[in-house]
């Protein structure tokens, strides 16, 4: 007969331990409770929900299916109240009485609410839920002025994420400096710097008395009289233990629930895990730990015992605001015997100190650069003798190869400790199931896919050990050019090279191909803004005769409607011309335009003379249109002027080549008619504000798009979206699209290149963007002064190609249509 094993608590370390049993051979019949409604999910990503860039289904870790498909009954949404460990029996708040063989305590933690008047106010939260995260996005936005009391990890992931909402925000923090349980005073100082730089406000050594306002909550009140202005408030004051119902039990209590090195709590049936525990006096809060508490309970209860839980060395590592931050052991510098070794460099913002005792590593603290966090993570975990290397200790010597440095790592050491994924994990994934790829690795053992710090490492380990990965790393552009984009993009710019043939010449073989000539196209295009020699054999055939190939080798013409906005006068043109040239198909588009299909070459000059209307770039690797909806011209739900924000919106960026085809949309209001959250670049209105999104699909995969910024104004708006516009320009790949470059970059180094970068970044992109347009214009005029032989007929096939190459433009060389 299968025992019963009741698990209390639907949270990461609870859930992961159920998950571990299953892997052992047991006899369970498991029913897991959860105060929350919502599946099992990763609590840890709810900053990157709050910040815009995950949706819930995107950090859920066990779907409703993972319950049903292991027999595991999930009753969420029924908190338990009472255990009555006589009867072995646990009782819901809605009166439901649940038998049990086995205990599995997994409660976790609830915020720490200080004693500050008029906390109850409304506008007052924590940040600990899912629903938390969802309360606060309904009330941040732009013009909205947030504080966070607490400046330890959970206040500033809430910070970071509120001010990605548009909030004006201000920290308050009750020590002398920030995550002061994390750092020391001087690396508290360069991640408050780093914090102001991005325009957060950070009050330190400050006692919050009071949240002033009657009903809703309109500012905070300091001990020393200041009172700072908000209208929405978050307490991160730090977090306590649940440990309420196994007091009452009457289990062994002291700080958290007392477990042994199994994981067994004072009753022989009843266990416990996470944050809810206490063991040999010490709290732990980090996942990593949580995770290899897990691993041994899992063990012990299912008759395996063996394993033990000996404590965890504290370590952290995260990256706030752009920034790295690791710390690890004890670094206080003023205990006897110590020393101390410290690398400080204000204008990079980095910060790293050592303290050792003994020639052995007792604490680190890194901010800024903490690329050497396993190296220090091993050394202060295995008691390392660093006699030899006294002199490299934060200068580390070359090594011989690129696996040197993590093969020195244990198998045991966790790599991701969000997940507690280890290194020898990782080897495994590669051996077993041929993982060759980081998205591969995060779909198989979920590595990387918390906070992302340890995403390097893990390349790393595939690096070292993955048989393919080194060759997937190695791009090049082609056979005839055997460079990578960002090194041709290099090449071009310190050596002024101005033209296709000379990058050929020079670094090719002279000839090129259907592949990289149109790259070094591009690539040229963009380094000189125009002040180059364009080479039009390097282009695709659309490219050359500025219309759309069909497969009878007719072309389609699409001009230009700002906006997706047209007059009759223009319909009219496109009527006539439609019928004076027989148009076999007129079609209205996706985009908001209208296409004339069925076009002969040689007509393509009279067409356009006739039509009088701009190119609308449908055929060339650059932007094609901005979808508008009506917005508050008419839509009575409309909240902001999307047509004429769209229509500028297309006028600033039009006639310009991108990496691929570039499309955008504007939204009136979150209804989102047009799409805005599927375009690459997307606009989306609210009440006072505006949301900047980019990197969306909607074609072969559909991708939600990420949140770059929310803003107050529209010109605001308008130049977020040219500074992401104008850095995708300089630093995509050729025909990558905007959804892959935001994962390939990651949307926090894209924030903290455009829209957080310093003022003459942002101005030197706006400069280049000006220089660009400036150059650039319509294509259809090329009409007044064709090239020869630019609009000749071609033949075509029986099989719908061209007969393969086009010969008679500009040059004898042959180009590939």
């Amino acid at each position: 007969m299968k025992q019963r094993l009741a698990v209390i608590g639907n949270g990461m370390a609870g859930v992961f331990t159920v998950e571990q049993i299953l892997k052992h051979n047991h006899d369970f019949e498991i029913t897991i409770f959860g105060d929350e409604t919502h599946v099992n999910y990763n609590r840890i990503l709810l900053s990157s929900v709050l910040a815009g860039e995950k949706d819930f289904d995107d950090i859920v870790i066990n779907d409703i299916d993972w319950y049903r498909q292991n027999g595991i009954q999930a009753r969420l949404g029924l908190r338990v109240d009472s255990i009555d460990l006589a009867a072995k029996t646990i009782r819901s708040a809605q009166g439901c009485t649940t038998a049990f063989d086995k205990l599995l305590i997994a409660t976790g933690s609830s915020p720490f609410l200080p004693p500050i008047k008029g906390i109850d106010k409304n506008g007052v939260f924590v940040f600990r839920t899912m629903d938390d995260a969802k309360h606060l996005l309904a009330l941040s936005g732009a013009g909205v002025k947030a504080v966070v009391i607490g400046g330890g990890l959970l206040g500033l992931e809430a910070a970071r994420g509120l001010q990605l909402q548009g909030c004006d925000v201000t920290v308050v923090h009750l020590g002398t400096h920030l995550m002061e349980r994390q750092l020391d005073f001087t690396g508290g100082q360069f991640l408050k710097r780093k914090l102001e730089s991005l325009g957060i406000a950070v009050i330190c050594s400050a006692s919050t008395t009071a949240i002033a306002g009657e009903t809703y909550a309109e500012g905070v009140r300091l001990t020393d009289g200041r009172e700072i202005a908000a209208n929405l408030v978050v307490i991160a004051a730090g977090i306590k233990p649940n440990t309420e119902i196994a007091k009452s039990a009457g289990l062994n209590v002291n700080r958290g629930i007392v477990v042994n090195e199994y994981l067994e709590t004072s009753h022989p049936d009843v266990f416990a895990v996470g944050e809810c525990t206490e063991f040999q006096g010490q709290l732990y809060g980090l996942v990593a730990p949580l995770y290899e508490q897990g691993k041994v309970l899992a063990a012990t209860i299912t008759g395996n015992r063996g394993p033990v839980f000996s404590g965890y060395t504290p370590a952290t590592k995260l990256k706030i605001m752009g920034a790295d931050v690791f710390s690890a052991g004890d670094f206080e510098d003023q205990r006897e015997g110590v020393e101390c070794v410290r690398l400080e460099d204000p204008s990079l913002g980095i910060y790293k100190k050592l303290i050792l005792k003994d020639n052995k590593l007792e604490g680190v603290i890194l901010v800024g650069d903490a690329s050497d966090d396993h190296r220090f993570m091993d050394w202060l975990r295995n008691g390392v003798d660093l006699t030899e290397q006294r002199r490299h200790l934060l200068t580390p010597t070359a090594i011989s190869g690129p696996g040197e440095d993590v093969a020195a790592l244990p198998d045991s050491h966790t790599v991701c400790g969000c997940n507690g994924v280890s290194k020898g994990t990782i080897i495994e994934a590669v051996h077993s199931h041929g993982v060759c790829t980081l998205a591969q690795l995060k779909d198989k053992t979920r590595a990387a896919t918390g906070c992302g710090s340890c995403s390097s490492l893990c390349q790393s380990l595939l690096k070292a050990v993955a048989p393919d990965y080194a060759e997937e790393k190695a791009k090049v552009l082609c056979d005839c050019v055997k460079f990578s984009q960002d090194q041709l993009r290099e090449i071009i710019h310190t050596q002024r090279l101005k033209s296709v043939q000379e990058v050929l010449d020079i670094y090719g073989n002279g000839i090129g191909c259907e592949i990289c000539k149109p790259a070094l196209s591009y690539l040229v295009d963009v380094a000189w803004q125009g002040d180059h020699h364009e080479d039009r054999s390097a282009r695709f055939i659309n490219d050359r005769v500025h219309a759309n190939i069909q497969k009878d080798g007719t072309f389609s013409v699409i001009p230009r409607m700002r906006g997706g906005v047209t007059t009759p006068a223009e319909l009219r043109k496109i009527a006539d011309v439609a019928e004076k040239y027989n148009v076999p198909l007129v079609k209205v588009t996706g985009s908001q335009r209208i296409d004339l299909l069925g076009v002969k070459k040689e007509d393509l000059p009279k067409m356009w003379e006739d039509l009088g209307m701009r190119s609308g770039q449908a055929y060339t690797k650059g932007v094609r249109m901005v979808k508008t909806c009506v917005g508050s011209t008419f839509c009575r739900f409309g909240t902001q002027d999307s047509i004429t924000t769209g229509i500028e919106l297309e006028r600033r960026f039009e006639d310009l080549f991108t990496p691929h085809k570039t499309k955008m949309g504007v939204v009136g209001c979150p209804r989102n008619c047009a799409e805005a959250t599927v375009k690459d670049i997307g606009l989306i209105g609210q009440e006072g504000s505006w949301q900047v999104v980019v990197g969306g699909a909607a074609g072969k995969g559909v991708r939600k798009a990420d949140l770059l910024i929310t803003v107050e104004t529209t010109e605001e708006a308008l130049e977020a979206a040219a500074l992401f516009f104008q850095y995708y320009r300089e630093n995509g790949h050729y025909l990558e699209r905007t959804y892959d470059f935001v994962e390939r970059l990651g949307m926090e180094k894209v924030r903290r290149d455009t829209v957080y970068a310093t003022d003459p970044v942002k101005q030197g992109l706006l400069d280049r963007l000006d220089r660009s347009k400036e150059r650039a214009s319509d294509a259809w005029l090329e009409r007044y002064s064709p090239r020869p032989f630019q609009f000749s007929p071609i033949e075509i096939n029986g099989n719908g190609n061209s007969n393969g190459l086009v010969q008679i433009e500009e040059t004898k060389e042959k180009v590939h249509v």
